[in-house]
């Protein structure tokens, strides 16, 4: 007969909370230090494709752009696609002078004849889609805090919110530090990762409420830390069902979908471990703060006590 796994997570907090610790201040040096690169569709802006030759360096198609009158050509992000050509984002917001500048560039640099490749979206809808995304995220967030607080109690609603926003920054963070453009995909994707992170998230809480409905002969962190185990392999089945295919969509996907499938990864890799690793410890540590949980834990370490001796 296989012995069954038991671990101490509950024990193990200080770990979790130096490993979360360390990326939470790593995620915010690099967003405040580094920033996000923001995709065209946040804050308007021309995004053009060129075909290259060999030789043709990212400096050079600075220079051009900087002749050929792009605005603000010394900030513009200039990346190599998988099939070698460059993908230029630049502040222009007039189509038709980003068009003539993708013309004028190709001829100074003498790059291969090629179809112009420009897209150009202003800056007010921009704004419209950051306020879109804002506001998803605002009302997800009261929503989440509204049906928990309502469904079990309000803290595992702060907790679990905590447990998001954790999940949340280190994403932000990753795209700051790799430098990976925040794209409405990955908005889509962070709105969807609350949802992932929160259910592995809901079901601990509900079988710790399950087990210390009627606490008398263990500890509240005690019954937290079994109630963690006992769901200990469909918490590994459920995550693991789920980042396999986003792993594979992220490799095989294509470009277009990359964006999304990355940090959608992130997410719920860092979902699944905030899930036992933050947001149960800090659950634990909240409730036996409690006065009923504080007598049982001194009532239970009389116990032991006597037992010694």
């Amino acid at each position: 007969m296989s012995r069954r796994i038991y671990i101490d997570f509950l024990g193990k907090k200080n770990i979790f909370f130096a490993i979360s610790g360390v990326l939470i201040a790593v995620s915010i040096a690099a967003l405040i230090f580094k920033g996000l690169v923001f995709g065209i569709e946040f804050q308007g802006g021309t995004v053009m494709t060129l075909k290259t030759k060999p030789g043709v360096t990212a400096e050079q198609v600075r220079t051009a752009l900087q002749k050929a009158g792009v605005p603000d050509a010394r900030n513009a992000t200039i990346q190599t696609t998988q099939d070698g050509s460059w993908l230029v984002r630049t502040a222009e917001s007039d189509s038709q002078k980003a068009e003539e500048a993708f013309l004028k560039v190709v001829d100074e640099l003498s790059l291969p004849k090629q179809d112009v490749t420009v897209t150009t979206i202003g800056p007010g809808w921009g704004r419209s889609v950051t306020r879109s995304a804002l506001t998803a995220l605002t009302i997800s967030i009261l929503a989440i805090l509204l049906y928990i607080s309502v469904r079990f109690e309000y803290k595992m609603s702060v907790t679990a919110v905590l447990a998001l926003v954790h999940d949340a920054l280190i994403v932000l963070g990753i795209y700051a530090v790799s430098g990976r453009e925040v794209t409405p995909n990955t908005i889509a994707a962070l709105l969807t990762i609350l949802g992932y992170s929160l259910y592995d998230t809901i079901v601990v809480f509900h079988r710790i409420r399950e087990n210390t409905r009627t606490l008398t002969k263990q500890t509240f962190t005690e019954a937290a830390n079994d109630s963690i185990n006992q769901v200990l392999a469909r918490w590994v089945n459920t995550s693991l069902t789920s980042i396999i295919p986003v792993t594979a969509l992220f490799f095989f996907g294509g470009e277009t979908l990359k964006d999304f499938a990355f940090a959608l990864l992130v997410g719920m890799i860092s979902g699944a471990y905030s899930s036992v690793g933050v947001a149960s410890n800090i659950y634990a540590i909240w409730k036996e703060s409690e006065p009923r949980y504080q007598a049982l834990r001194k009532k239970q370490a009389q116990k032991a006590a006597k037992k010694a001796s």
